[in-house]
């Protein structure tokens, strides 16, 4: 394992305010232009920048009919599914709300883990992934639980949640492609192959160069979520994850929630209700024990 530096751990933290202000650039994107628009040219901008990576570091790629099968899964779920749930969610919901509720992704992806593929489950870890499901009926409840069962949470909601299953489902196909492929490697094919779908998808829809409402706050917005979230956050994740580990780098991630809140707040006004916030504190608290107790 490579040696800490302050400069890791600076990118470590750069990484948990762009995927932060993701949230607030997907939101700005989609009241501008086309979701599947959006999506397609923000997939295009990282997959050329990983490629370009890729190239650099690895050569050029040669890749089996197998290792493109796990590539295109991954693309399915964790880049064209997730953003249907993520883009379509943002038009509906505020920013910091939905980040809330995908913050519960951990503490889901622990359960699963658990339920399908036998991972041990101690009663901590548990206690922890009831925490923070807990947390996140408050989220989308906005505090009222009793509005889950009188029709009270609307489709952006829902939508949200979609994306965390889709994120999960991301992780374990992204665990066994990883098994054949750097994680480099198999994020730009993951990147490639959910561009290619999202780019159908618009043409199809007749919105791939619909932009004609969209200025200047759309198109950086859109460049943002390509080279910052998606290309340059990915990379500095995994240099973080090759120095220290993966534990002590997830701990950063539950900064993303905050900076999502904060930066909503302060670029878009959003004012999120008591009841909400103590969800995503919840939600927080249980993904911390879910990964501090084996």
């Amino acid at each position: 394992m490579m040696q800490a530096t302050p400069a890791i751990y600076g990118k470590l933290l750069l990484t948990a305010f762009f995927w932060g202000g993701s949230w607030i650039a997907g939101r700005v994107a989609v009241l501008e232009a086309p979701p599947f628009a959006v999506a397609s040219w923000r997939f295009f901008i990282a997959a050329l920048a990983l490629g370009i990576l890729l190239v650099q570091r690895e050569g050029r790629p040669r890749w089996t009919l197998v290792q493109w099968g796990w590539m295109t899964a991954l693309g399915l779920a964790g880049i064209f599914l997730y953003n249907i749930f993520f883009l379509y969610g943002l038009r509906l919901i505020e920013a910091g709300r939905g980040a809330l509720v995908v913050a519960l992704t951990p503490a889901v992806i622990a359960l699963a883990d658990a339920l399908f593929f036998g991972a041990r489950m101690s009663w901590r870890r548990a206690c922890g992934v009831g925490v923070a499901l807990f947390g996140c009926l408050l989220v989308v409840t906005d505090g009222n639980p009793v509005r889950l069962f009188a029709g009270g949470v609307g489709r952006g909601e829902w939508l949200i949640c979609g994306s965390v299953v889709t994120w999960t489902a991301f992780t374990f196909i992204g665990r066994r492609g990883g098994e054949s492929l750097s994680p480099l490697a198999l994020t730009f094919g993951g990147c490639l192959t959910g561009w290619a779908m999202l780019t159908v998808a618009a043409i199809v829809e007749g919105s791939l160069f619909d932009f004609a409402g969209t200025t200047w706050r759309g198109y950086w917005s859109i460049v943002f979520l390509g080279l910052f979230v998606t290309a340059a956050g990915f990379t500095w994740y995994s240099e973080a994850i090759a120095t220290l580990g993966a534990t002590r780098s997830a701990a950063f991630i539950n900064l993303v929630p905050m900076f999502a809140v904060l930066l909503g707040a302060w670029l878009l006004g959003e004012r999120l209700a008591a009841g909400a916030l103590a969800g995503g504190l919840c939600v927080i608290a249980g993904v911390w024990l879910t990964n501090r107790y084996r």
